[in-house]
């Protein structure tokens, strides 16, 4: 006795879904970094010049005085 079977799986992919899963996880990674880069540089001037010299020098910066 014969029996004739068919064994194909098809697996449908939506690219576009995939790409945009992709490159969202990308984005917020890079934005995690630069988040950890601005408090580790934040906590380097504060611990180098000290909270009121920071704000200081901040006010400098923006006013130009």
């Amino acid at each position: 006795m014969n029996t004739n079977t068919d064994n194909a799986n098809n697996t449908e992919v939506n690219a576009a879904y995939e790409t945009s899963k992709f490159a969202l996880g990308v984005g917020i990674t890079m934005a995690a970094l630069v988040g950890i880069w601005g408090v580790a540089s934040l906590v380097s001037a504060l611990s180098s010049d000290g909270p009121l010299n920071l704000v200081k020098s901040y006010f400098t910066a923006v006013t130009g005085l």
